[in-house]
């Protein structure tokens, strides 16, 4: 497998969660692997991603359990939340988990470059702080995507998710651009501890990739915990006052909406910008996404790219496996390809939405003839709680077949329940599988069982 010719086997230019699975991966078949990355070990997931934001929300959810407990029978007096303790332990688990990463290569030794890697050609690339040149009989770019800034006057004003970990004090008004997962995700970690929200959006529509009937309900649920939202409300300028408050005008509106932070949240972008990708001719996509085949080969035969530098589906664990196949494939002489289909994916909002599978309008104009069966119920934990919120749960099922299409849900705990369910639809289960199966009642979860 060794060839003498190169410096490497595998030269990996990002060390995020493809690039990681890649090079253990790799270097776990016997190639010599090398891996360069210009921040930190774990990618954008780890370091400024869905773990740091998934524990946000942990977090967030206290206030909501902590109104409850007296329903409950607990006393709970005084209670008062404090930003740098949450943020400080969040960025503390981020240091273990960049550890974790790094410990990783080290075990399947894999060496590291902590620098900005470029490719100057087919098989070589250069580290940009030290100069060196490196050779490799393969190169594989995971380097993921990069929040996108729009262009509008006091743009630097304002704040990506890259930043939104890190903020010196807790913003008691916040002004989020988007209607994407990440907007809404932080949407309600900031309303649930306490910020007052405003989600501004270009269209008037949220989510959408989700089935509609989940984006009416979660926009209705969050209005009334007090997030606002304006739709159809281009931004046209932020302004930075004296006394440090922030102006955000929009175009059409006659008053700004002032904000101590304004997060822009309105999508990612493949990070291909300065990579030297021209000089061994690999092509680009419109969106400045690496253009691959089944085999995460680039039109370049020795340069490969896996992940969201590809822009297929901008999802973890699609990345993961997406390594995983390429270092098999081209290492393992093994024939791996990957199954887009039935990708189940969650937006961690409050309440959190789930899905599997294609949306109701996709169905029908795919199928023709479906059946949409539904559960639309007050979770339990609701009830102590005094809160109206209902959850909903919807299935789609191909007519002709009986067959399971789809699942999609609203309400407490959604992802939890969503991945296991996720497989039965994977398996292609029909309907009345499903209603063979006995219910585990009192749950939640029992309602996919009993939908009508």
């Amino acid at each position: 497998m060794t060839d003498t010719q190169y410096d490497y086997d595998l030269f990996v230019i990002g060390a995020g969660s493809g690039g990681v699975r890649a090079s253990r991966i790799a270097a776990g078949h016997g190639a010599r692997v090398a891996v360069a990355e210009e921040y930190r070990v774990g990618g954008t997931c780890v370091i400024r991603g869905c773990v740091p934001k998934k524990l946000l929300v942990y977090g967030s959810h206290f206030a909501e359990e902590l109104q409850d407990a007296a329903n409950y029978g607990w006393t709970v007096e005084n209670t008062t939340f404090d930003w740098p303790t949450l943020r400080d332990a969040v960025l503390k688990d981020v240091d273990r988990l960049n550890a974790a990463y790094t410990s990783t290569l080290e075990s399947h030794k894999v060496e590291r470059f902590l620098e900005r890697a470029e490719i100057t050609g087919p098989h070589s690339v250069r580290l940009t702080t030290s100069g060196r040149e490196i050779t490799a009989k393969h190169i594989l770019v995971a380097t993921g995507a990069w929040p996108v800034m729009p262009e509008f006057e006091g743009a630097e004003h304002c704040i990506t998710s890259n930043e939104v970990f890190h903020l010196d004090q807790f913003p008691r008004r916040v002004v989020i651009s988007g209607a994407g997962y990440i907007a809404l995700e932080f949407a309600g970690i900031f309303n649930a501890l306490g910020s007052h929200v405003t989600v501004v959006n270009r269209s008037e529509t949220l989510l959408r990739t989700y089935d509609e009937a989940l984006r009416d309900r979660l926009l209705q649920i969050t209005m009334a915990r007090g997030i606002q939202y304006r739709f159809n409300c281009p931004f046209e300028k932020v302004v930075k006052r004296e006394d440090g408050l922030l102006e955000v005008w929009l175009k059409g509106q006659p008053d700004p909406i002032l904000a101590d932070q304004v997060l822009v949240a309105t999508g990612r972008r493949p990070k291909t910008n300065g990579l030297g990708l021209e000089t061994a001719g690999v092509a680009l996509g419109s969106n400045g996404e690496i253009l691959v085949d089944d085999h995460a080969q680039t039109s370049c035969p020795s340069i490969y790219a896996v992940g969201d530098v590809t822009d297929r589906v901008q999802l973890t664990p699609v990345a993961i496996r997406e390594g995983q196949a390429f270092a098999d494939r081209v290492f393992g002489g093994k024939h791996v390809t990957i199954d887009y289909s039935c990708i189940p994916s969650a937006v961690f909002s409050q309440p959190p939405l789930a899905g599997v599978g294609p949306t109701e309008g996709e169905a029908r104009n795919k199928y023709g003839s479906i059946k949409v069966y539904s559960s639309d119920f007050r979770p339990m934990k609701n009830i102590f709680g005094h809160r109206p919120e209902r959850g909903l749960y919807k299935m789609i099922v191909d007519a002709a077949t009986d067959r399971v299409l789809a699942l999609h849900m609203i309400g407490p705990e959604a992802p939890e329940i969503l991945q296991a369910a996720a497989i039965a639809v994977k398996a292609g289960l029909t309907k009345a599988d499903f209603d063979a199966t006995v219910a585990l009642h009192p749950s939640m979860a029992e309602e996919l069982v009993l939908m009508k």
